[in-house]
């Protein structure tokens, strides 16, 4: 039932992605939705003697910067934290964080995958947790930790915005969306797994009890509110921490049916289900079961994402020869279709490096020629996307019984024409692209209901349809062409 707003109200999203961070107001009334940036700062992970780690104390510090901004323009009446998953933070007794968080691009990780699977199996791991096989799962990660002087002393495990929480309440909680990407996550239940937890031999007393979006987090800290200037007693609301569960909830879908892109660093394609799909053929096929506000499940695949291209840039800019975005998008549309084609799910492009020469190297081994342009590897990338898009969206209708009829392309990649036409020829769907700042009016938009301002999940996003800006992409071409482009992948 939708909730009539009497009033106004500014909320303040902080949002963490992978390559940058940012405070962003939002003030929410009667068919009003309107979004402020009030700061943003860099995320870069820093190459420690014994990993690749977060600069999570530079995050803290870019939020508290961005929440005095956010301060100064009026009364914030409560904020929200959300982040990428997987990665956590291990505190002691006290509460002390002993350490910076790994990245889960850190290569720890791969011995220990095959350590926990010994212990459990994979089709037990699927059965409970429902969760894609990737070697930086939190399970996994874990496991690599343990031979660490860290890990005896560890009493407390915090997923990084349940640790920021924390940071700005002293409260300890584990937001359910975020909670369930760890793999110790009951996909069935909505619970933490006991079974799982104690097989491979964790406390349980490490997991703190779940908060569902929309629940009390606590209110800021005496110094925390002196420091960023804002009332005493503003509240911390719970929202889906985990970015992507946040921007699910901002697709400006109005009609049931659909299927959603939400694209960034990562593409994560896939379905809104009622329910996990837990069958031995989602498990095959490396489906995601992760959960979304409502009870809702996200039923997805990972997709390397527009990381790819970031990485081909910050690549040409060490090298001097990097054009501007705008320049490769327009040598891109111009070059020769399918030339080269890639699958973005190799491990070969996970980690930071030379993207150019890994892309050459796998065309290589595929028999296939390299670009030899900037504007050929900008095009390479973007049509493997829309490939890749396709076959997960093929894929997930399948397991799921499901046909969607439009695909729903939010995050930063919907202002991508390129992808975002691609993605609308590949698979034959019409495209509907943004809001590109879906993650932060997710964020805002949970905050607004939990006090009262919109109603149902339903009312939410058609407060997005009304107020934000969409571009709409019809399939256009002869689909015959990514037919045969996907053949010579055989990924379809």
């Amino acid at each position: 039932m939708s909730v009539t707003a009497r009033n106004e109200a500014v909320f303040a999203a902080v949002d963490l992605g992978a390559t940058s961070g940012r405070v962003i107001t939002g003030r929410t009334g009667p068919g009003k939705l309107v979004l402020t940036e009030a700061h943003r700062f860099p995320n870069a992970p820093v190459r420690l003697p014994d990993g690749l780690r977060w600069n999570v104390l530079a995050l803290y510090q870019g939020m508290l910067d961005g929440l005095r901004t956010a301060a100064r323009s009026g009364p914030v009446t409560s904020i929200g934290v959300d982040t990428w998953a997987v990665d956590y933070g291990l505190l002691d007794a006290d509460g002390a964080l002993l350490g910076l968080p790994f990245h889960y691009r850190d290569g720890r990780n791969g011995k220990a995958a095959e350590e926990v699977l010994a212990a459990c199996g994979a089709k037990e791991l699927y059965t409970v947790g429902g969760l894609q096989h990737l070697p930086f799962n939190t399970v996994f990660q874990l496991a690599a930790h343990r031979a660490s002087a860290q890990w005896g002393t560890a009493r407390t495990m915090l997923l990084i915005p349940d640790l920021l929480v924390h940071w700005l309440t002293g409260t300890v909680g584990a937001e359910i969306t975020n909670a369930s990407t760890t793999g110790l996550f009951d996909a069935s239940a909505g619970t933490w797994s006991d079974t799982l937890i104690g097989r491979l031999g964790l406390e349980r007393s490490w997991f703190p009890p779940l908060r569902e979006p929309g629940d009390p987090a606590g209110t800021l800290l005496p110094h925390v509110a002196e420091y960023t200037g804002l009332a005493a007693g503003t509240r911390v609301t719970t929202v889906a921490s985990h970015d992507t569960a946040s921007a699910v909830a901002a697709v400006p879908a109005t009609e049931p049916g659909f299927a959603y892109v939400s694209c960034g660093t990562w593409s994560l394609a896939g379905l809104e289900l009622a329910a996990p799909v837990l069958t031995e053929e989602s498990r095959a096929a490396n489906f995601t079961n992760e959960r979304g506000v409502d009870g809702t499940v996200r039923f997805l695949r990972n997709i390397m994402g527009m990381w790819l291209l970031e990485e081909c840039c910050r690549a040409w800019d060490r090298n001097g020869t990097a054009p501007s975005l705008p320049g490769l998008l327009a040598e891109a549309a111009r070059a020769r279709p399918f030339t080269a084609v890639i699958d973005p799910d190799d491990e070969a492009f996970l980690a930071p490096g030379d993207m150019p020469s890994r892309i050459d190297a796998h065309l290589v081994r595929t028999g296939q020629a390299p670009p030899g342009s900037p504007g050929g590897y900008v095009r390479c990338v973007l049509e493997s996307l829309a490939l890749a898009h396709r076959r997960t969206l093929r894929q997930a209708a399948r397991l799921a019984g499901r046909e969607p009829a439009r695909i729903h392309l939010v995050g930063g990649g919907s202002r991508n024409e390129l992808l975002c036409q691609w993605t609308a020829d590949a698979t034959g769907l019409p495209v509907t692209a943004g809001p590109a700042e879906a993650t932060a009016l997710g964020n805002v938009l949970l905050q607004a209901r939990a006090h009262g301002l919109v109603g149902d999940l339903l009312d939410m996003r058609r407060l997005v349809a009304r107020t934000q800006e969409l571009r709409q992409y019809t399939p256009q071409g002869d689909q015959r062409a990514w037919d045969r482009a996907a053949a010579r992948l055989g990924t379809d």
